[in-house]
């Protein structure tokens, strides 16, 4: 069984076509079997109330990742990962100030929260290497660079 995603644009984005294959590269480079996730497009004020309401941070972000099974493996036929949400306005502001396009700064967003659903994070520094140099190692083989 593969994996299975939706991209969900409540924002009204709509210039992705590209993050499928973002998504299908990284799946595949980390063998990633019989999984579903959500990617959901918001605005500033629903992530800043999902950040404030969940994490108990009263600001927007830039992305969230709500993994369901905290990496914990599921004897199930299907594993549901969980959902990510990207503020598509912080990622416009972000690919200006970081100086590199929406693409790059779109795709970073989604492997970031993909990589949190798997288990990644970045709390402490060695975990913050590993995951970091993980996402730019995908992103480099993909040609979008900064």
């Amino acid at each position: 069984m593969n994996t299975n995603y939706e991209i969900i644009d409540e924002y009204g984005y709509e210039n992705y076509d590209y993050l499928y294959d973002v998504l299908n590269y990284t799946i595949k480079k980390l063998n990633v079997k019989n999984s579903i996730f959500d990617i959901i497009f918001i605005d500033d004020d629903r992530i800043h109330e999902i950040n404030k309401d969940y994490r108990g941070i009263d600001r927007p972000t830039d992305v969230i990742s709500f993994a369901l099974n905290d990496n914990k493996k599921i004897d199930t036929v299907l594993n549901s990962l969980g959902d990510i949400f990207i503020s598509i306005p912080r990622m416009k502001e972000q690919s200006i100030s970081y100086n590199h396009s929406e693409k790059r700064e779109l795709s970073f967003l989604a492997v970031h929260g993909l990589l949190h659903l798997l288990g990644y994070d970045h709390i402490d520094k060695k975990d913050e290497k590993i995951m970091f140099d993980l996402q730019e190692e995908i992103l480099n083989e993909l040609g979008i660079n900064r």
